[in-house]
C-alpha cells in the first residue's frame, strides 16, 4: 500500500502553570517553524509535564487529524477550533483513524516512526479547551488522534512529506483498538490478541490482557468518561 501527504502543521509547548490548584501541563502546543529536531522522544523543542501519563517512548507524539476540525467547529460553534488546538504535535489531511492501523510505520521527514496507541484524554483537555465535555466528546466520536514511538531520529519541518512504509496489522485500526480500549466492549478472543501485539502500546497491551481475564477491577477503572 503506497500512502504519502504532506504534514501540514508541527506543533511544540512548554510546562506551564494554568490552572490555580492543578498540575501544570505541556498542552498549549504552537506552531512551530523551519526544521526541527525528532529524537528518541519526540520533538526535542517540546514539552510534558507528566511523564507518568504524558510522552514516554510510546506517546513520543501526537498526531491529530485536521480533517476533524471542521466538524468540531461546526458541532460546537467555535471559530478557534484550529490545527494544534487539541495539543498534538502533527497535523495532516487525509488521514485519520479510520484509514491507518496499530504498527503502522511511516517515514516521517528524515525520522521513521510506528502508530503505538490512541490517545485517551484526560481532564487537561477539558480545562485546555474550556469546555467540561471535551475528553468526553474525543472518546464518544473517536476523533482522538494517536500516537507514535520513534523508530529512527531524524528532522522535520512543515511540508515534508509522511509516507506509509508498512501495515503489520491491517486488520486492527486506530479507531477499532480504542473504542476497544476506551469502552472496554471487546471480545474476549479479541482482548487476548490485542493482549500480545507487539506493536501496541506496552499499558494498552496490560489494559487489554486484564479485559481478556475478565479483570472486574479493571473495567471498572477503565471507563468511557461520561459528560
Amino acid at each position: 500500500m503506497t500512502l504519502s501527504i504532506p504534514v501540514v502543521g508541527i506543533f511544540a509547548g512548554a510546562v506551564e502553570h494554568r490552572w490555580p490548584e492543578k498540575p501544570p501541563s505541556a498542552i498549549g502546543k504552537q506552531p512551530v517553524t523551519g526544521r526541527v529536531e525528532i529524537g528518541e522522544a519526540g520533538l526535542t523543542c517540546d514539552a510534558q509535564a507528566d511523564l507518568t501519563v504524558h510522552g514516554g517512548p510510546d506517546k513520543a507524539l501526537h498526531h491529530y487529524p485536521a480533517d476533524h476540525y471542521p466538524a468540531w467547529s461546526g458541532e460546537l460553534n467555535r471559530e478557534d477550533l484550529l490545527p494544534g488546538a487539541f495539543g498534538e504535535n502533527l497535523a495532516t489531511t487525509g488521514l485519520t483513524e479510520d484509514t491507518v492501523c496499530i504498527g503502522d510505520v511511516f517515514t516521517l521527514g528524515t525520522a521513521k516512526v510506528q502508530i503505538s496507541q490512541g490517545r485517551q484524554p484526560c481532564w487537561k483537555l477539558n480545562a485546555h479547551t474550556g469546555n467540561s465535555r471535551m475528553a468526553w466528546l474525543f472518546q464518544k466520536t473517536g476523533r482522538t488522534g494517536w500516537y507514535y514511538r520513534i523508530l529512527s531520529t531524524g528532522t522535520i519541518q512543515a511540508g515534508d512529506i509522511m509516507t506509509l512504509t508498512g501495515r503489520p496489522h491491517p486488520a486492527w485500526t486506530v479507531r477499532r483498538v480504542t473504542a476497544a480500549r476506551l469502552t472496554r466492549k471487546v471480545d474476549p478472543a479479541n482482548a487476548a490478541e490485542l493482549a500480545v501485539l507487539p506493536e501496541l502500546a506496552d499499558g494498552w497491551r496490560a489494559a487489554f490482557s486484564k479485559m481478556a481475564e475478565g479483570d472486574s477491577k479493571e473495567n471498572t477503572r477503565v471507563r468511557l468518561q461520561t459528560p
